[in-house]
């Protein structure tokens, strides 16, 4: 049985070595194909943005597909590094106890597939050559292989969470396309005249002009109708005397879309900082200390934070609006980047790129903790500590993409050249 369960490849019946080849290469070109055809889908309508979106999708792809080659080929040289036995006694993820533990019916089933693994995928000779000098691999060749099932979930992750990102953003902006046809088919002066009448009520009021107060309505704003028609009718005039005062036709709505394409090219690469977080994650990821369950709070604590900061920045545009006004009529409102952080834009669509990597990355570390040690590892947790980290990250994602980053395209001051605003 030990022998069959250790067969090497030259002792594989050739049927077998060629049928799971070409499942496997015919899967991979399947993959292949789509993407590319998606590519001269997006190219053939135009869709620029998300061709450059889905480039980026692919060389990050060609990184984690790099990575886990590299692991492949020196996995031998890895394994066979030596270390004193002391050293990893220190900062493990799991420590097993003897004990209740032990009698543990499901924790020696556990131990019982461990040790088949281990068999299947270590040789003698990587025991052999560290075991004669008391030591032990740095990282078995086990290791190994659950780190390259690691990156395959974070892959697919990553993947399925930018896909529903663009979707849920999509969904939103569509729905403000009503209100770009009512302002081209109905009569335009009359129709802007009445919603910043409306709008001006996000400026009116004594406790509006407490920085407190308006903090707290900002706040509390994100979580439903972030963005009104007030709001999209009183930011289109604006933008449009700021940046197209030539063309009152402008289509706004389109621009919209345009820009939250080009954002979802920046939020779905995988930066070097991005990387050092995932290695500090994994370094700090010690039995006792929850670092998983404490770190699912981090994206939704920024979302929070910057959908609040978006929403008093479009609060502080009305404020301008109303200060400027002639003959009580209010002005239109004029774009700047003066309340962002450190009169910077870019440094919000920054964190929005980190809270959905983070997000996507932590629900990608569950899903690769059940697969390869189950339900009821010990780096699993307890329940206590699953089910808010899981309805964390939907609420996250969800809210992210339907709210957050629309909302930093309607407030932020990204214009646009006259030969642009012709075109779109």
């Amino acid at each position: 049985m030990a022998v069959e369960e250790s067969r090497l490849l030259q002792e594989t019946p050739t049927w077998i070595t060629a049928g799971v080849s070409f499942v496997i290469i015919l899967i991979s070109l399947c993959a292949e194909r789509a993407l590319h055809r998606l590519g001269k889908l997006l190219k053939r309508k135009g869709q620029d943005a998300l061709f450059a979106a889905l480039e980026k999708l692919k060389e990050e792809l060609m990184l984690l597909g790099f990575i886990s080659l590299m692991l492949t080929v020196f996995q031998g040289v890895i394994s066979r590094i030596c270390i004193p036995t002391d050293l990893i006694s220190h900062m493990l993820p799991c420590k097993f106890h003897h004990g209740s533990e032990a009698s543990n019916p499901e924790h020696q089933q556990l131990l019982r597939e461990n040790t088949i693994r281990r068999h299947l995928l270590s040789s003698d000779l990587t025991k052999d050559h560290c075991a004669p000098k008391g030591k032990v691999p740095l990282l078995t060749i086990e290791a190994l292989h659950q780190l390259h099932i690691f990156i395959f979930v974070l892959a697919v992750v990553h993947v399925i969470f930018c896909a529903s990102t663009m979707v849920l953003g999509g969904l939103r902006i569509r729905q403000w396309k009503s209100w770009e046809e009512s302002i081209q088919r109905g009569k335009r002066e009359k129709k802007e005249a009445k919603h910043r009448e409306i709008f001006k009520q996000r400026a009116s009021g004594y406790w509006r002009r407490s920085a407190i107060v308006s903090w707290v309505i900002s706040f509390c704003t994100q979580f439903y109708n972030s963005v009104s028609k007030s709001d999209y009718i009183a930011l289109r005039q604006g933008f449009i005397k700021a940046h197209c005062p030539s063309h009152p036709d402008f289509n706004f709505h389109k621009y919209m879309m345009r820009t939250l394409q080009a954002d979802f090219k920046k939020v779905v690469g995988i930066s070097m900082f991005l990387w050092m977080f995932v290695i500090v994650f994994l370094l700090l990821d010690v039995e006792g200390w929850h670092t998983y369950f404490w770190l699912s709070f981090l994206p939704l604590g920024l979302l929070l934070l910057v959908g609040a900061k978006l929403e008093h920045i479009i609060t502080r545009l009305a404020q301008d609006a109303l200060a400027d006004q002639v003959n009580h009529e209010m002005a239109a409102v004029k774009p700047s980047d003066e309340y962002f952080w450190f009169h910077r834009p870019g440094i919000v669509l920054h964190l929005i790129h980190f809270i959905l990597f983070q997000n996507s990355f932590e629900i990608a570390f569950f899903f690769w903790i059940l697969c390869t040690y189950g339900f009821h590892s010990c780096m699993m947790e307890k329940y206590g500590y699953i089910i808010p980290r899981l309805i964390m990250g939907v609420l996250v994602q969800v809210l992210c993409s339907y709210s957050t980053l629309p909302l930093w395209g309607a407030s932020s001051n990204k214009g646009c050249s006259t030969s642009n605003c012709i075109h779109i």
